[in-house]
């Protein structure tokens, strides 16, 4: 049975995991070419042009685009349908990473170029990957799980694929340079639009949404009206709003750590590319184990506590030690650790949303959570590359960790994230909670962090980089 018959057939014959799988499939392809960039392109412009500002500044002209197309694109998804906004994304920025290497070879690549077809890229990734991520309910039920479940292996699944991907990353990168690693990242982009294309045909929850066709032209929603309608929602449900905030900064900080932090110190006090390909690696290994973790168990834990201490335990930790210390090993063992705690964010934060917004608005306003998180990156790797060139390398990793740790104590301290928690051991098959209508929150998501994915990265993940 081909995948169209085999969604079409489910309610017939009860579950069918293959477009679910597919979904992760494809995803982890995206991912693990996310990673490669993730190590390559900051690498690139240190190696060609030896200036931690213009690495921050390629960085900037990435992230800024990504930041506009989430804040614009919720209807796009809607129009278009959410399987052709996913092939589009992804083929137009395996045009774009490609051309890098391309031009780069021919001698014609000049540094504006490397920041518009960065920028291009950018533009495009954000309403793919939210296209895909919002499927997620609807293959849940597919495949006959939890939206926890399914939310902790799309999690697991990115860490596992980040894993991946940086260590071949930096491996790439050290022996052939970063332009070849850059080639094989469009060819996972194009590996990506191909799987979903081919897979999740048929699918209704992909399919474009239409107007209602015996409405008024006067009474139709326009674009501006939809847009308004997921600000609107996520402005007036306080957790999700507190959630946005936070997540911004700390993805923010992480974006300094990712593009600008991490490779001036690999390059001044480790082993250059190969120690991020590996840092990097350790953290997705990390994140992966405690994705699963949290899969497993998860849903018999309170959320709140676990998302508090484990966001505490992701950031922090991270920058005060690679100011304290030259080496690689304490830096590897604290990355892994952090890894961990930052595995069960992203689950805990997919499922919060899914059960809080209806799945009319889902698109709309998962789009403006998206822009919400990734607004502080573009800065955060631009203010880094700046303050390192200005006041030095280990007092710009303190204060970035201090900053960190204080952003995360809000779960702690402000009575808006009890909404957070719900009795344990309950778990809402199907995904729409009882919060769809809106003010409050009763069950728990995921945090791009780096990533959030927000989303995450990132490119968070990762959870939360801008994570593909």
């Amino acid at each position: 049975m081909n995948a169209v018959n085999a969604v079409s057939a489910v309610s017939a014959v009860g579950t069918d995991r293959r477009p679910l799988a597919l979904l992760l499939t494809a995803h982890a392809v995206s991912v693990a070419g996310n990673a490669l960039t993730l190590v390559a392109v900051p690498w690139f412009v240190l190696q060609t042009t030896g200036s931690a500002a213009r690495a921050g500044l390629v960085a900037f002209c990435a992230t800024v685009p990504v930041v506009v197309a989430a804040v614009v694109g919720g209807p796009v998804i809607d129009r278009l349908g959410r399987l052709r906004t996913s092939v589009v994304s992804d083929t137009v920025c395996a045009v774009a990473v490609g051309a890098v290497p391309l031009l780069h070879h021919t001698g014609t690549l000049r540094f504006w170029h490397l920041c518009a077809l960065m920028a291009v890229s950018g533009l495009f990734h954000a309403p793919g990957e939210t296209a895909r991520g919002v499927l997620l309910p609807d293959l849940a039920r597919c495949a006959g799980t939890t939206v926890t479940r399914a939310a902790s292996l799309h999690d697991g699944v990115s860490r596992g694929a980040r894993m991946v991907g940086a260590a071949a990353g930096g491996t790439l990168a050290a022996l052939l340079g970063a332009g070849t690693v850059l080639l094989v990242d469009a060819v996972t982009f194009a590996g990506s639009a191909l799987l979903v294309a081919g897979g999740l045909r048929g699918l209704s929850a992909a399919a474009p949404r239409r107007p209602d066709p015996s409405a008024t032209p006067r009474s139709r929603r326009t674009y501006l009206a939809e847009l308004r309608e997921g600000y609107a929602y996520v402005l007036r449900t306080r957790l999700i709003l507190a959630v946005v905030l936070m997540v911004m900064v700390t993805n923010g900080l992480g974006q300094a750590w990712l593009s600008v932090l991490l490779p001036v110190h690999a390059e001044s006090a480790l082993d250059g590319a190969r120690s991020v390909g590996l840092l990097v690696s350790l953290s997705g290994g990390g994140a992966l184990v405690g994705a699963l973790v949290y899969g497993a168990f998860g849903h018999r834990l309170p959320r709140r506590p676990v998302f508090a201490v484990c966001f505490l335990l992701t950031g922090s930790p991270q920058y005060v030690t690679a100011a304290l210390t030259d080496g690689l090993a304490a830096l590897a063992v604290v990355t892994v650790l952090s890894g961990v705690a930052a595995g069960a964010l992203n689950p805990i934060l997919s499922t919060v949303l899914f059960e809080t917004i209806p799945e009319s608005l889902r698109s709309r306003a998962m789009s403006v959570t998206t822009a919400g998180v990734l607004m502080a990156m573009p800065l955060g790797g631009l203010a880094a590359g700046l303050a390192v060139e200005g006041v030095g390398l280990v007092p710009t990793l303190l204060t970035v960790g201090c900053l960190y740790f204080v952003t995360t104590l809000g779960p702690l301290v402000f009575p808006v994230w009890r909404a957070m928690d719900r009795p344990a051991g309950v778990d809402d098959p199907d995904g729409t909670g009882g919060g769809g209508g809106g003010g409050g929150v009763s069950a728990p998501r995921a945090a791009g962090a780096a990533p959030t994915r927000i989303p995450r990265s990132p490119r968070a993940a990762s959870p939360p980089g801008p994570g593909r």
